[in-house]
């Protein structure tokens, strides 16, 4: 008879939380669909048609427009908001960001996960503690320091100065990645002759491209988002604004039309969204991998 009830028990506890766990991915579904599917429709619609109808959660198709996406990426020049030169800049510093800090992260990593030296069990969580520190409190010595080489409204700079702020975190995922490679591999590889550097670079790296690619998207996201330092460091050169610091620009004009407000925000958001999808499987396998102590 308790059998029967400890049965029954747990077959209502796994059908309660499922239909909860549907109810909780609907929730977050919901707050996180609608509002991008209102700030494409807006930026789809003509500012006539939504001074109209600003709640309508539609666009007919007499009302369809792309006019503000050209507003938003033609050039200054030629009178629209310049987003497609903000898109490359921001292209340029997440790619550089996500290059600089994985040649620094993988070795970092590797002899976290497989050098044994004096606090290397605590080493690992050290490095996350430059996050116990605000962004504002790193920015003004950072700001000076590349003032004084000359790299203060360069995106070059600006890439070098996002890597103190992911390379500690990259160096944690990956080496919670790295220590689930059994050393046998590495021992074998030592057998035929590989060095350590040829083991990492010819073993360690292909086993570990999940986590890898991760990582590089966890980054990239990082630089692409980014605002603080990228308006402390390229405010006085609009030539070199990244996209985020292009959308603030936006929201503080009062000539600017809601629509190409709302045109620059899908601008935005969508490669990330895109990126996200196209690498959706090595990340959730990236992420997950470190989790196997087995």
């Amino acid at each position: 008879m308790t059998r029967k009830a400890a049965l029954t028990r747990a077959q209502f506890e796994d059908r309660l939380f499922g239909v909860l766990r549907w109810i909780v991915i609907a929730f977050l579904a919901v707050i996180t669909i609608v509002p991008f599917h209102y700030m494409l429709l807006l930026s789809l619609k003509p500012i006539d048609a939504l001074l109209l109808d600003p709640g309508s959660l539609w666009v007919s198709t007499k009302d369809l427009t792309l006019s503000t996406y050209r507003d938003v990426l033609r050039s200054t020049d030629n009178g629209g908001q310049g987003f497609f030169r903000f898109l490359i800049n921001s292209a340029l510093v997440s790619l550089g960001t996500v290059v600089l800090t994985l040649l620094a992260a993988v070795p970092g990593a590797y002899a976290v996960s497989r050098l044994k030296f004096f606090g290397h069990r605590q080493i690992s969580a050290l490095f996350l503690a430059v996050y116990l520190f605000p962004s504002t409190l790193l920015a003004v010595p950072l700001f000076v320091l590349f003032a004084k080489l000359g790299l203060s409204s360069s995106l070059v700079g600006l890439a070098i100065v996002y890597i103190a702020q992911t390379v500690p975190v990259s160096i944690y995922m990956l080496k919670n990645y790295l220590v689930t490679i059994p050393q046998s591999i590495e021992e074998a590889a030592a057998l035929d002759g590989a060095s350590r550097l040829q083991t990492m670079r010819k073993v360690i790296l292909p086993l570990a491209l999940p986590s890898l690619m991760a990582t590089g998207l966890y980054v990239f996201m990082i630089a692409w988002n980014e605002f603080l330092f990228a308006l402390l460091f390229l405010a006085a050169d609009p030539a070199n604004w990244t996209v985020s610091l292009g959308l603030a620009q936006l929201s503080n004009g009062i000539e600017v039309p809601k629509t190409v407000l709302m045109a620059g925000s899908v601008v935005l958001t969508i490669p990330v969204v895109l990126l996200f999808f196209a690498a959706e499987r090595l990340l959730t396998e990236g992420l997950t991998s470190g989790a196997d102590k087995s």
